[in-house]
C-alpha cells in the first residue's frame, strides 16, 4: 500500500464555525466518512484545519495574518490514507462530503524517500 494525502479545499461548513441543524449533520457525514475509512484500514492520519494563522512569504519572510486563499482555495483540512495506487486513492477520495459543497479534494501521493 501507498500513502496518499487528500487537501480539502472550500466547501461550507468547518467544525469551528458549525452551529446550525444542516451543519452539524454535515460534520456528521464527515464523521461517518472517516470512520468508515479507519474501519476498513485505509485512514492513516489528518486533521481540520483552524481558519486562521500566518503566512510567512519569500526571501524578506513577511508574516502575514488571516486566511491564504479565498473560498473554494482555502485548504481547510487534509487527511492521510493507505491506497494501492492514484486511481484507488481517486475513487476513495470521491465519498468525502466536501464534494457536496462543491468543495474539492485534490489527491496527491506521499513521497518515499
Amino acid at each position: 500500500m501507498e500513502k496518499f494525502m487528500f487537501i480539502f479545499r472550500g466547501g461550507n461548513t468547518h467544525i469551528s464555525t458549525a452551529n446550525s441543524q444542516a451543519a452539524m449533520e454535515i460534520i456528521k457525514m464527515w464523521d461517518n466518512w472517516m470512520q468508515g475509512l479507519a474501519d476498513k484500514g485505509i485512514l492513516a492520519g489528518g486533521d481540520a484545519l483552524q481558519v486562521s494563522g500566518k503566512h510567512v512569504n519569500g526571501s524578506k519572510k513577511i508574516v502575514s495574518d488571516g486566511l491564504y486563499a479565498e473560498g473554494n482555495e482555502m485548504v481547510g483540512g487534509y487527511l492521510i490514507v493507505n491506497a494501492k495506487d492514484i486511481n484507488d486513492a481517486v475513487e476513495i477520495s470521491k465519498g468525502c462530503p466536501i464534494l457536496n459543497e462543491d468543495g474539492s479534494v485534490e489527491v496527491r501521493q506521499i513521497q518515499k524517500r
